[in-house]
């Protein structure tokens, strides 16, 4: 059977797409290794959330006080700014009426209040106990700076995917354009595209049902089990 491998950024707090992929790889590659932005923000230190009945970003304000570049393993929060306590806030306002809120805070509230200032560390840890929530198995997943992969972009994905004895590699939606097909067939490596489709759900709170936002909105929603059985219904 061939060995299907994802690899995503270790993302803060992320979307269903996320999870999806977690679940349908036989192996999930945190790529944490690779040079977060010098400037603006990143689905490593933020997302959107349902604040106020509108979709709003809830960010983790990061450390930018260093000189050249840095990996996401290397890059820390901000230890100076409560964003901790603000994201915390803005959920229990928004969604404390919402049918799964205590569950749901049961699990995220200490991955949120989380210490940890290591951003890939912070993020690897949350979304970890997230898929397990979710029922999903978390020891198929590697970090990328363990792996010690070679080359860049399309390169270094082939080299990832050989490190984890993987035959295939899985390309998320906006894959296209990014990746160079003839560099996974020199490799030896099969594209298998995602394709992920958002489910629709029941969003309390908004005129009109805002797709895309953090895995804790449709937790909130729905819960844990009926969220697990979307994905594990897609694998």
């Amino acid at each position: 059977m061939t060995r299907l491998v994802a690899i995503h950024q270790p993302n803060f707090f992320p979307w269903l797409g996320y999870f999806d992929k977690i679940a349908r790889s036989d192996i999930f590659v945190f790529l944490d290794d690779v040079q977060f932005p010098k400037t603006g923000g990143s689905w490593s230190n933020r997302v959107r959330i349902i604040v106020g009945g509108a979709d709003s970003w809830a960010s983790a304000a990061i450390d930018r006080d260093y000189h050249g570049t840095r990996d996401i393993n290397q890059m820390n929060f901000l230890t100076t700014h409560p964003w901790r306590l603000k994201i915390f806030r803005s959920l229990e306002s928004s969604y404390r009426k919402h049918p799964h809120y205590k569950s749901t805070m049961d699990v995220v509230e200490p991955l949120l209040k989380n210490a940890e200032a290591n951003v890939a560390a912070y993020n690897i840890h949350a979304v970890t106990v997230l898929a397990q929530h979710l029922g999903l198995d978390a020891t198929k997943m590697r970090r990328s700076s363990d792996l010690r992969g070679t080359g860049r972009s399309n390169e270094l994905l082939c080299s990832l995917t050989h490190a984890v004895g993987g035959a295939a590699y899985m390309c998320g939606g906006g894959a296209d354009g990014y990746q160079d097909e003839s560099v996974f067939k020199e490799s030896g490596i099969q594209l298998v595209r995602q394709e992920f489709v958002h489910p629709v759900y029941s969003q309390a709170g908004v005129n009109e049902f805002v797709p895309g936002l953090s895995i804790v909105d449709a937790l909130m929603n729905h819960g844990a089990s009926a969220v697990g059985a979307w994905i594990e219904r897609r694998r």
